[in-house]
């Protein structure tokens, strides 16, 4: 990330000099140098590469099917990177509405995703930026194999919107998960696979472009792995997790593509019906993010509407 920022710097003074013809047009170009700037400085420590989050589906069964019903699911979380020569922090809230319908499609339980994430984030004793992030409108099927396994997948898309902490670009994510769920154990793998619509856009906003592109918005497709490995023993639950990202492409040339692996653990307990979970994560590998992430997570799970089972032709005849 100090080499972006760098380059940032050096397009910035480029720009200056080449934009500036009279008084006006100087204050007019230092201006939108100065918010290029701001911009670079800011978003490309924060979330830049990944349009899901990182780490945002762990600890969930997401290839297990749902009861039929409506649930509302809230993560947050928030962390920091010692970047130099000063911390950067980014805090993220994600509500999701999913409603596991009674209906199936070629066996899977049909079932539907809104999400509507804020974010905030700072570099300390430089800037802040906060504002809403990319909504996600998503479908998925969920088939129960059984003895305890489950395969689902997810087609939606994230929608453009025009905040400073936001992508630049619509985007197709399509999402491939495996869970086995019997003994109460939580064994999942989330594989999340997203397309940007726009690799490079006129707006710079979460994800700026390099040096000579500094005021066009870079957009890499990228790849998510979560993972979950968690037992339940009554109503609690812990287990270790892990994720991995990685950018796809270099939407310029002289993008710099980033990675990162995070590991840690999780603690859950299930009040009945309401379940909370949460997990720390460390990052242990990082490419040109600038530091190593640490990060607090919380999820509460709440059933607000959930279909009862027909009761059986046993239980009819007892009365029940």
């Amino acid at each position: 990330m100090g080499e972006l920022q760098e380059g940032c710097r050096r397009e910035v003074a480029i720009l200056l000099q080449h934009w500036g013809v009279n008084k006006m047009t100087c204050k007019v170009t230092k201006l939108a140098a100065a918010g290029a700037l701001l911009v670079c400085t800011t978003a490309s420590a924060a979330l830049a590469g990944s349009v899901t989050q990182p780490g945002e589906t762990v600890g969930a069964p997401a290839g297990a099917p749902l009861t039929p019903g409506v649930y509302f699911i809230n993560t947050a979380d928030w962390g920091c990177r010692n970047t130099s020569p000063d911390s950067t922090c980014l805090g993220v809230d994600i509500p999701v509405i999913e409603w596991a319908t009674p209906w199936k499609i070629l066996g899977g339980r049909l079932q539907f995703v809104v999400a509507t994430p804020v974010v905030e984030v700072g570099v300390h004793h430089t800037n802040y930026l906060r504002g809403v992030y990319n909504p996600l409108f998503a479908g998925m099927l969920a088939w129960d194999l059984g003895n305890g396994f489950g395969v689902s997948y997810l087609v939606g898309a994230y929608a453009d919107v025009k905040t400073e902490v936001a992508w630049s670009s619509s985007s197709l994510n399509q999402r491939f998960a495996l869970s086995y769920t019997g003994y109460g154990w939580d064994l999942t793998a989330n594989v999340i696979w997203g397309i940007q619509r726009d690799s490079v856009s006129v707006r710079p906003q979460l994800s700026p472009c390099p040096a000579q592109f500094v005021l066009n918005g870079c957009n890499p497709n990228f790849l998510n792995v979560d993972l979950t490995a968690t037992k339940k023993f009554g109503k609690w639950e812990f287990g270790p997790v892990a994720y991995y990202s990685t950018d796809l492409n270099s939407p310029v040339v002289g993008y710099q593509k980033q990675s990162q692996t995070a590991v840690g653990a999780l603690l859950g307990y299930n009040f009945g019906p309401v379940i909370l979970q949460s997990y720390l994560t460390r990052e242990v590998s990082e490419r040109n993010y600038g530091a190593l992430d640490t990060r607090l997570w919380t999820r509460v799970i709440i059933p607000l509407v959930v279909e009862q089972p027909a009761p059986t032709r046993a239980a009819r005849v007892r009365g029940s």
